[in-house]
């Protein structure tokens, strides 16, 4: 899904650039990193998809 490359691609630049100006820790980003890994292997991660689609579907609607 485009979407979801183009979401990990801008989180993966916004954990680094947060992290280039130390406004979050290393221990923080793992954290982070951790949580988003367990997520996605519980029966959440269908729902958050979902979520995550549709509000990506609402964002592109507002610009047309």
């Amino acid at each position: 899904m485009t979407v979801s490359l183009s979401l990990v691609l801008i989180l993966g630049v916004a954990v680094l650039a947060a992290l280039k100006m130390r406004s979050v820790t290393l221990g923080a980003a793992v954290v982070a990193a951790l949580f988003g890994f367990y997520v996605a292997g519980t029966d959440a991660a269908p729902t958050v998809n979902e979520l995550v689609t549709a509000l990506a579907d609402a964002v592109r609607d507002i610009g047309t």
